[in-house]
């Protein structure tokens, strides 16, 4: 199941209050990666790719939502999976990251890990990709000044893109013949904001050009969400103080959907 990110950086909010957020991004040469492999919650992301156990994902995260640390939730998991040998599974939580690629992977397949990410693939052309997605990663990362919040900045789902991007472009999944590709970008973090980023929850789930069709979308929803924060944030945050439930903005505007 081709290759992915998994994220954890620190920031602070408009309030000058210290606030984390956690991504996940992944490609692959079959559809609908985004159904599979990329989980994450205001505590972590965690992905599982290889021969796919999706339970590894949904309970990691939930573990992670219980309190457990990474390095003791997805081994856990791991050591109760009777597949665990043909495996890739990777994470990151407040405090630690966590990797792992069974010994029946199919090659080429293998990971690596930073002070804040995990990056894992399988079936790939070469070790550079993984190698070429953690240093785009680093590189977009060590760009970013301490200022507060996403926006300002290049947010993490466009970091996120540009990471799978660098490793596509080093030979990515090596199944030329399958030609219906996927693609997936899922970011969480503790801040509570009153309008979330209609960009943080991506996917491309069948085509041929996924990282191009992905970063096309990001654009697209990053568009939409600056068109509507320019058009409803007055109303949205007035719903708020008179105890409405504005599910959307633009709700009982006349021109939404």
């Amino acid at each position: 199941m081709t290759f992915s990110i998994c994220v954890r950086e620190e920031y602070e909010d408009e309030s000058c209050d210290e606030q984390r957020r956690f991504g996940v991004a992944v490609t692959t040469r079959l559809p609908a990666v985004g159904t599979l492999c990329p989980f994450a919650s205001e505590n972590g992301a965690v992905a599982t790719q290889s021969l796919v156990n999706v339970e590894l994902g949904r309970k990691g995260i939930r573990y992670l939502d219980d309190g457990l640390a990474v390095e003791d939730a997805l081994p856990a998991l791991l050591h109760a999976d009777d597949g665990a040998d043909q495996r890739q599974l990777h994470g990151v939580d407040a405090e630690g990251t966590f990797a792992f690629s069974g010994e029946e992977c199919k090659g080429w397949y293998g990971h690596a890990s930073g002070e804040n990410y995990t990056v894992a693939g399988n079936l790939l052309t070469g070790e550079a990709v993984v190698e070429a997605t953690a240093r785009a990663y680093e590189e977009r990362a060590s760009e970013e000044p301490t200022g507060r919040g996403d926006d300002e900045d290049a947010p993490l789902a466009e970091r996120l893109v540009d990471a799978l991007a660098a490793g596509h472009a080093e030979g990515g999944d090596k199944r030329e013949d399958l030609y219906v590709q996927s693609a997936a970008l899922l970011v969480e973090r503790t801040e509570d904001r009153e309008m979330e980023p209609y960009y943080d929850d991506l996917r491309v789930d069948a085509t041929e050009t996924p990282v191009e069709d992905l970063r096309e979308t990001y654009e697209l929803a990053r568009e939409g969400y600056e068109m509507a924060v320019e058009r409803y944030e007055e109303a949205y945050e007035a719903d708020e103080l008179d105890g409405g439930e504005a599910d959307e903005p633009g709700a009982g505007e006349g021109d939404g959907e």
